[in-house]
């Protein structure tokens, strides 16, 4: 995704606004290629969310500095502001309990693979 953005970008298209939705890592990427040309770029962030009130904090995010949580300060971010590696580090903080719940999930309802 940011290799074709910086592909349209370099060709001359120019961009008021991009907006990022998916994984991290791509997030992270765009945001990093639209920075230099000062694009306007949002994100929308899903960490783990638990009771959408802010307070478990399992969705804590670094904004420009600041502690934010994407339940109800978010999701939409600006990109250039928020914290990836920190938010990478943060998501895989529950890949062994989303690992269980999948294999109760598949052992529940049955699912064939």
């Amino acid at each position: 995704v940011h290799l074709l953005l910086k592909k349209l970008i370099d060709e001359g298209k120019r961009f008021d606004l991009v907006v990022a939705v998916g994984p991290v890592l791509m997030m992270k990427a765009v945001a990093e290629t639209t920075k230099p040309y000062k694009i306007k770029t949002i994100v929308s962030l899903n960490p783990i969310m638990i009771d959408g009130t802010g307070m478990c904090g399992c969705c804590r995010v670094e904004v420009g500095g600041e502690t934010k949580f994407a339940c109800v300060d978010g999701p939409e971010f600006d990109a250039h502001l928020v914290d990836f590696n920190l938010l990478m580090v943060r998501n895989r903080r529950f890949i062994e309990e989303e690992r269980l719940a999948l294999e109760e999930y598949n052992k529940v309802c049955g699912c064939k693979r």
